[in-house]
This record gives structure tokens, sequence and C-alpha cells, in this order.
């Protein structure tokens, strides 16, 4: 046993967990942490400008790639307030991440002192464990018991609280006798496995709607492996993009009222079984549930016990770990040889050719700029390999119907809670953990005004990563539901700025301006044949440069983005069906996806 200061502990614990990327900003209450990091120097840490940046910083880096676990840190009072946004964004799509904020001392936390607040009571509701630690002996104990949490059952956000007088206080502790905990994890029976395949046995058009748990798992190749085995098409849903490729013949296309695309909600509507894997049947995804139901039997297999019969009731309801299910499943159907299970390749092939036909324009010519032609452009300039991060608004919208997704944790995105601002520090978070790779963030002109200070963050620390901002100067996605009450009341950003011209004239904030202020590159596109240049040109300047880089698209300041209450009753807006140069190509043909089972 070694003696030392209970934060010395904490840093060996984080490092010996794997949490060794922090986000947060220090402070007299946790300034004994900080003194442990810089001491022990394992830790990596990323300076942020605000908290509630910091712990979007924590959960994109948690996003990006399987097992991370992004470390939040602040000071007592207002620190451990300004993350309640960050840990509900992160408890809302089941991502780990630890917050620790520091505290007053133990003797005044009931004394109304200087910024001593009952955080732990705050974040209770938004955290799968939000505690202060009174007693330095301990903090070994819950911290061990956090990781688990964080990483047991439906993950979640974690937030620790340390006073100050805990975190100096010496305890006896040997890290090299320390171990992490199991987590635990339900898995699918066989039992389960066989009912579910008798039921599919039973359909003639079953579609798998994969959700953000698979992603949670990583097991996004044992989808396709099952896809594939069974024939059967796969919808992901925005949190679950991704977990089949867009360019794969059986992946069926996005369902949804808002963030879909049309020969996704037309397969679906064609459906008689859905299995639903890692999904929470959000509003968003099914819409008015009379329609969604109707016609169609449903299993949902989800890894926490009261996600089954929330919405509504399954006709089957099975409790597991995505992965674990999808082995129960890939066993059961190797069993069955295919022999008991009908050829759903035709059915298959149906859905396969929507794909081809129903898609809304995108080559559009017009000026100002229609922002489905920034997707279209965004598309042929980043290829497969670029990861795509946004939060909420009609830019979000937008790009979910138009953009390709083509590999596992590609599409990261703040899906239940959309709190504006968490694009860019989120952006900065995947960055950090995708360093070798093309990192893109999306973001309407509102979105990308909350938090625009933490791009100096990624100058500082030489973060880079390309935003995308379309900027109609409006809140768009507020501006089109104001339409059913016949007003636009208070949502335009627009006024003349006396320092701006050219295309940021009338139109308000000049963003570009703005980040090159704040120590990153920037650049404006008014015409629509010069967006792909635009982007071209950014990634350059990116990767020249090793900063963040705005590519500011001016829009025309209305455009209404197709979606509606119901997957039968979509509202389109200047639709023209269509095969875009930009529609994933190369697809397999079934029958040769047939030969190959």
């Amino acid at each position: 046993m070694t003696r030392m200061r209970a934060v010395d502990a904490v840093v060996l614990i984080l490092e010996k967990e794997g949490a060794t990327e922090t986000f947060g900003l220090p402070g007299a209450a946790i300034n004994p942490l900080y003194s442990a990091m810089r001491a022990h120097g394992g830790i990596r840490h990323t300076l942020a400008r605000h908290v509630e940046g910091a712990s979007h910083m924590a959960d994109g880096y948690t996003r990006a790639k399987a097992g991370n676990i992004g470390v939040c840190l602040g000071t007592s009072g207002p620190a451990g307030t300004d993350m309640i946004t960050g840990l509900y964004a992160a408890a809302a799509d089941s991502q780990p991440i630890l917050c620790i904020t520091g505290q007053a001392p133990v003797a005044v936390l009931d004394k109304e002192d200087f910024q001593a607040v009952d955080i732990a009571s705050i974040a209770k509701p938004v955290t799968k464990m939000a505690k202060t630690v009174l007693e330095a002996g301990q903090v070994p104990g819950v911290f061990q018991s956090a990781f688990q949490l964080m990483r047991s059952a439906r993950p979640g956000p974690v937030l620790i609280d340390l006073p100050i007088d805990v975190q100096q206080t010496e305890i006896d502790f040997d890290i090299d006798t320390y171990e992490p905990l199991v987590p635990s994890k339900p898995a699918a029976t066989s039992a389960q496995a066989e009912k579910i395949l008798d039921l599919i046995a039973a359909a003639s058009h079953p579609l798998i709607i994969a959700g953000g748990g698979i992603l949670n798992a990583d097991a996004a190749d044992k989808l396709v492996e099952f896809a594939e085995a069974t024939s059967i098409p796969v919808s992901p849903t925005l949190m679950g993009w991704g977990t089949i490729p867009d360019n794969h013949p059986l992946q069926a296309g996005m369902v949804g009222i808002q963030t879909h695309v049309r020969y996704g909600n037309a397969s679906f509507l064609e459906s008689d079984l859905v299995i639903g894997i890692g999904n929470r049947w959000a509003n968003r995804h099914t819409g008015d549930l009379g329609v969604y139901r109707e016609g169609r039997k449903f299993v949902h297999i989800d890894i926490e016990p009261t996600q089954i019969g929330r919405v509504f009731s399954p006709d089957y309801g099975v409790v597991s770990d995505a992965g674990a299910a999808l082995d129960a499943l890939l066993v059961a159907a190797r069993g069955r040889g295919g022999a008991s299970l009908p050829d759903f390749t035709g059915w298959a092939g149906e859905c396969t050719q929507r794909k081809s036909t129903e898609h809304r324009k995108t080559n559009y010519t017009d000026m100002p700029i229609k922002p489905q032609r920034v997707y279209q452009e965004m598309n042929s300039t980043f290829g497969d390999d670029v990861t795509y991060v946004s939060t909420i608004g009609l830019s979000q919208i937008a790009g979910a119907q138009m953009l390709h997704v083509y590999k596992p944790r590609h599409w990261i995105n703040a899906g239940q809670a959309g709190p504006l601002g968490w694009t860019g520090p989120a952006a900065l978070g995947v960055a950090k953990a995708k360093s070798e790779e093309t990192v893109v963030a999306l973001s309407g002109d509102y979105d990308f005004q909350f938090m625009l200070e933490e791009l100096a963050v990624g100058a500082q620390h030489q973060i880079p990563y390309l935003h995308v901002v379309v900027n109609n100067s409006y809140l768009g996605l507020i501006r089109q539901s104001q339409r059913g009450f016949d007003m636009d009341y208070e949502v335009s950003l627009a006024f003349d700025n006396i320092n701006s011209s050219g295309g940021a004239a009338g139109y308000g904030v000049d963003h570009v301006a703005v980040a090159q202020g704040l120590g990153c590159k920037a650049l404006r596109v008014e015409d629509p044949e010069l967006i792909g240049e635009g982007l071209r040109v950014g990634k350059e300047l990116m990767d020249e440069h090793q900063v963040p880089v705005v590519v500011e698209i001016i829009l025309e300041r209305i455009t209404n983005i197709s979606m509606g209450a119901s997957l039968d009753a979509i509202n389109e807006f200047d639709v023209l069906a269509q095969t875009p140069a930009d529609a994933p190509t190369a697809l397999t043909p079934m029958s040769e996806l047939a030969a190959a089972k």
C-alpha cells in the first residue's frame, strides 16, 4: 500500500480504466486534481472556453470510437451546473462520459458557502450516478463503481463531486492490485433467438430497424452478417446510421418523419414484421403510432428492460445487449441452415429498386444557394471515409435526408436532446479521437453561434476539423414549425452588420470574421458551382494549418425541408424524383448476394 492524496489515486484509476482524455477548466476547488494530473503525467487535457463546451467535447470523444470514455473536469458551483446540458445529451443517447467537479469543504456544504451547490442532486436525473464523496477513503471505490456503471447495461454518464478537503486527504491505495469491475450486460437466450426466427419465418416482408445500441455494442459487422444470412433489409435509425453502409443492397434507407429518405419510408410501409435492435422507437422515427404500427408485427430487442413497452407494446420483447442478441440470432440462423426461413431476396430486391428511384432533387443551380445542393457537394467532395458531426435544425434534418454514411461511428449526432451549440465542441472531441481522419461538422447559423468560442480551443490545441455552416440567418426549423401558427416571429437572425460586406451583408453575424478572430481559417461561398471548390480548399487549409476551418455557405433565406406528422403524410416541398449523380452506386445485385449465402 502507498500513502497518497485521494486525487493522486483518482489519476491512477483514470489511467488504469483507460479514461485518459480529459476536457475542462481548472478552478480553485478542482486545482488539487489538476496538481495530481500534472505530477503524474498520464492524463491528457484540453482547456475549453466553457464547461458546457468541455462536456460536449467529452461526449464527442466518447462517441467517436468504441470503448472511449471522455472525461469532463470543472470547479465547484457553476461549473457543475454548466455540465448539466452535456450530461443530458450523453444520457439521452446512452453515452458514458465522466464528469468530475470540485466542491467546497465538507464542513461548509450546508452553510451556503461560495460556489457550494448540491450538484449531485441537480445532476441525478440525467446520470446513472451522481455522488458527492464525503470520505476520502471512499474515493477509489466510488470511481471503480462509476466505471462499472457507465459500461453496464444501457451506458450513460456519471458525475462525481469531490470536496476540496476530500481531494487532499491522504489515503492508503495500491494501484497495482486495483482491477476494473466487470460490466453487467444482459444477453438473449437461444430460445429467444429461435422465437424471433419463428416470427421471421411467418413473415413476408421483414425489416430490421438498426439502432444506436448496435454501435454501443460494437456489433455492426454482426448486423450485416445476420442481414446477409437472411436477406432481410435493414433501416438504420438516426443514431444507428452507419451500422450498414448506405451502398449495401440490404440498406433500405432511414425511416422517419423528419430524418428519413423517401424510399426508406416507402419500404417500411410495405413491411409486415419489424425487428428493432438497440433502438428506442423515438417519435421522430415513428411519427403517428397508428400509421407506424398498422398491419405489422414488432420485435423489440434492447439492453434496457424499461425500454421494452415504453412507447408501445411489441409482439415480442427481448432484454439483451445488441451484440449478444445478434450472436444468438446468427447461431440460430446457422442452425436452421436456411431451410425453415423464406427466401426474402425478392422483397429485398424491391427495397433496392426503390432506392434507385425515390430521391429528392439536389442538383439546384439557384442563387442564393438552395441547401439541397450543399449536401450533394459534400457527398461528392468527402467520399466514404468522412465522419460527420451534427446536432439539430433544418441543416441536420436535410443532412440526414441527403448525405451518405458508409461506416459505423461516421455519423455522430446528439439525437434525443439535440442541444444547440453541441456540434462545434463535440466535433473537437471527435477530432481528438480521430486525429488521422477527416471530421466535418454541419451546423446552421444558430447552432454555430451558440458555442463558437470553442473554435479557439481547436486553434490553441491544433485540433483540425472542417465546420460547414449553412447560413440562412434564420432559426429555420422553428420558422418552419411556426407556419402552423401563421407566424414568423422572433426567428430571424438578420440585421445590417455595419462591419459586413459581400455575401454576409444583411445576414447579421460575420461568421468568417469571427472564426478568423478566434485563430481559425474561414471562407465564404455564395455560388452553388463553387461549393465543391470551397469545401476542397477548406480541407486543404485544415490539413496545412492544423486548425478548425469554417466554410460558410450563404443560402436562400427560406427553404422548407420535407417532413410531416406520419410516415404516409410527409409534406414534400419542390420535389423531383430522380437518381442523383451522388446516389450510392456499385450495389451488389440481390441475385449475387443470394448466391453467396
